[in-house]
C-alpha cells in the first residue's frame, strides 16, 4: 500500500474518479435541462378532475408530491399539480389539488386546448363554431376539423397582417423619419433651402397617403381576421367566446396517436425557434433572442481576434523582453479575472457616452437630443464582450507562439525570408491551433455572460432585428436580444414565473446548443490545420 502512494498510482484513481463524477454531474445537469424544456413541448393527455366540493377543471398533470407525511408510506397524503390554463376566467394557470379532494378522473376525448395569442392556453370544450354567420354544433363530427381549417385561415391572415405592419408600414415609418431628419438637418445648419423642404414635405405626404393605404387594408384584414369565432366550456361550465384570429392552434391530446402528437411536438418546436415571442416573453418563440445572440458573437470574435494575435505576437515576437513587458504579461493575467461587470461600465463610459457621443455630434447631428450610437446597441456589447474576452485570446496565443520549434524560425531567416515573412507565413501558421483554442475559450465565455449586456444594449424584447432591408442593412447601433438576458428575464422578472419555467429550460438547452455548435465548428477548423501544420507542438 506504501508503495501505491509512492509510485503516484492512487493519485492517477483518485483523478480518473474526480473526472468521472465531473463528468456525471455534467451530463445529469444538461440532460435535466433538455428533459424539462423538450418535454414540455410534447401534448400530454388532459385529465378532468371533479373535486368532492362539486368544482371540476381541465387540466395536464405537471408534477405529484407527498404532503403530511413526504415519505410516500401510508398516512401520507399526495397533492398533484395541473396546469388548468384558462388564466383570463381562474386567474392563474396552474393549480394544486389534493388527491383525496378528487372525487373522479377521466380523460375525455373531445377536451379541447387551445393555445392563444393572450391569456395562455384555454381548456375547454368546443360548444359551436360561428363561421360566416352560420353555427357549427361541437358534437357535429366535422366540427374540429372544420375548426382546424378556420384557425389555419386566419394565421395566414395574421402573417399578412405583419408583413404589413413590419414590411410595408415599417418601410413608410422609416422614410417619414428620414425625410424629417433631413428638414431638421436643414435647420440646424443654418440652411434656407425652400426646394428642397418643399421637397422633403412632399415626400412625407407621399409617405402618408401609402400609410393610409395601408391602414385600410389592416381594417379589413383584422376585420376579417376576427370574423369567424369559437363558443367553448370550460370544465366548471363557463362559456367563453373566442375569435379565432386569436388562437395559435389547436389540438386534442386525449384523441391523438403518437405519430400526430409527434408531428405536433415538431411543429410545436420549430415555431419556438422560429417565431417572436409574445405574452411578456412567457409564450411563442425565441427567434429573436437566437439571432441576436449568434450574430454578437460573431461580431465579437472579429474583433478579438485579430487585436488578441496582434498583441501577442507583439509581446512574444518582436518586444524587447524586460520588466515591462513581465509587468504587461501580469496585467493582461490579471484582465481575465476582473468581474465582467466592470467591463460593462467602462463600456458605457468608453462605447456608449465616449465614442458614441462623439459620432453622434459629428454625423447624427439632426437626431439629437435622442441619441443614435450614443445609447446601447449590439456593435458596443460586442465591444464590450472583445474586451472581456481579448486576454484570453492573448494568452492562449502566446503560449501557441512559443511553442513553434525556434529551428522553423531560423530556417525561414536563413533561407532570406524577412521578420515579417517569418512571421506572417511560417509563426502564424504554426501557432493557428493555439489562436482558435483562445477563440474557443472566448466564444464559450462571451455567449453565456449577461451582466455587462444588460447595460450596453440588451433588452427585454427588441422589435427590429439589427438586420434589415434598409441601408446599410446591418443596423449596429440597434438594441438587441439575448438568450442569456432571455433565462434571466423568464426566471426573475417575469410576471408569471411559473407559466414560465418551461420557456426557462427551453432556453438554456437552446444557449448550450449554439455554445457547443460554435465550439465544435472552431475545434473541426482547429483540428484540420493541426493536420495540415504537423510541425506545430500545440
Amino acid at each position: 500500500m506504501p508503495n501505491l502512494w509512492k509510485a503516484g498510482d492512487a493519485y492517477i484513481w483518485i483523478s480518473g474518479l474526480a473526472l468521472m463524477v465531473t463528468l456525471v454531474m455534467i451530463g445529469g445537469l444538461l440532460f435535466l435541462i433538455a428533459t424539462k424544456g423538450l418535454g414540455s413541448m410534447w401534448p400530454a393527455d388532459i385529465g378532468r378532475y371533479e373535486l368532492r366540493d362539486g368544482s371540476a377543471y381541465l387540466g395536464q398533470l405537471r408534477a405529484r408530491e407527498s404532503v403530511r407525511g413526504g415519505d410516500g408510506v401510508s398516512g401520507s397524503e399526495f397533492r398533484v399539480k395541473l396546469k388548468i390554463g384558462n388564466r383570463d376566467i381562474y386567474g392563474l394557470d396552474f393549480k394544486w389539488i389534493n388527491e383525496g379532494d378528487v372525487k373522479s378522473r377521466d380523460y375525455p376525448r373531445d377536451a379541447v386546448v387551445l393555445e392563444r395569442h393572450e391569456w395562455g392556453d384555454y381548456h375547454g370544450y368546443l360548444k359551436e363554431i360561428r363561421k360566416n354567420g352560420q353555427v357549427i354544433p361541437g358534437t357535429d363530427p366535422e366540427a374540429f376539423s372544420v375548426l382546424l381549417g378556420l384557425i389555419r385561415d386566419a394565421n395566414r391572415i395574421h402573417e399578412r397582417i405583419l408583413k404589413i405592419e413590419k414590411g410595408e408600414i415599417g418601410d413608410i415609418n422609416y422614410g417619414i423619419e428620414k425625410q424629417r431628419l433631413k428638414l431638421k438637418g436643414l435647420a440646424v445648419r443654418g440652411e434656407h433651402n425652400p426646394a428642397k423642404e418643399a421637397e422633403y414635405r412632399l415626400k412625407i405626404k407621399e409617405y402618408e397617403g401609402r400609410y393610409k393605404t395601408s391602414e385600410a387594408k389592416l381594417e379589413a384584414l383584422y376585420a376579417e381576421l376576427n370574423r369567424n369565432e369559437a363558443v367553448m366550456l370550460s370544465a366548471g361550465g363557463n362559456e367563453k367566446t373566442i375569435p379565432l384570429g386569436k388562437i395559435v392552434m389547436a389540438h386534442r391530446p386525449n384523441s391523438m396517436g403518437f405519430v400526430e402528437k409527434a408531428g405536433f411536438y415538431v411543429k410545436r418546436f420549430w415555431g419556438f425557434v422560429s417565431d417572436d415571442p409574445r405574452e411578456a416573453n412567457t409564450e411563442g418563440g425565441i427567434f429573436p433572442a437566437i439571432f441576436g445572440t449568434v450574430l454578437m458573437v460573431l461580431i465579437m470574435s472579429i474583433v478579438v481576434m485579430p487585436f488578441g494575435i496582434v498583441a501577442a505576437l507583439y509581446l512574444r515576437e518582436y518586444a524587447r523582453q524586460g520588466v515591462m513587458v513581465r509587468i504587461v504579461r501580469i496585467c493582461v493575467n490579471n484582465l481575465a479575472g476582473v468581474p465582467s461587470i466592470v467591463f460593462g461600465v467602462f463600456g458605457v463610459g468608453f462605447f456608449l457616452y465616449g465614442i458614441g457621443g462623439i459620432i453622434d455630434s459629428v454625423f447624427f447631428k439632426e437626431a439629437l437630443p435622442s441619441p443614435t450610437f450614443g445609447t446601447g446597441g449590439i456593435l458596443w456589447a460586442s465591444l464590450t464582450l472583445a474586451l472581456l474576452t481579448v486576454p484570453v485570446v492573448i494568452v492562449a496565443t502566446e503560449e501557441g507562439l512559443a511553442a513553434v520549434p525556434r529551428n522553423i524560425r531560423e530556417g525561414s531567416l536563413a533561407l532570406g525570408a524577412t521578420k515579417f515573412e517569418t512571421t506572417w507565413k511560417v509563426v502564424i501558421p504554426s501557432a493557428l491551433p493555439a489562436i482558435l483554442t483562445g477563440l474557443i475559450l472566448a466564444v464559450a465565455r462571451a455567449t453565456g455572460e449577461v451582466a455587462p449586456l444588460m447595460i450596453t444594449g440588451v433588452v427585454k424584447l427588441a422589435p427590429d432585428l439589427p438586420i434589415d432591408g434598409h441601408f446599410p442593412f446591418l443596423h449596429l447601433e440597434r438594441k438587441f436580444m439575448h438568450l442569456g438576458f432571455h433565462i434571466y428575464d423568464l426566471g426573475f422578472q417575469s410576471p408569471n414565473a411559473e407559466a414560465a419555467k418551461p420557456m426557462v429550460f427551453m432556453t438554456a438547452f437552446l444557449l448550450i446548443l449554439i455554445v457547443v455548435v460554435l465550439n465544435i465548428t472552431a475545434i473541426v477548423i482547429r483540428n484540420r490545420l493541426r493536420k495540415k501544420y504537423a510541425t506545430s507542438a500545440v
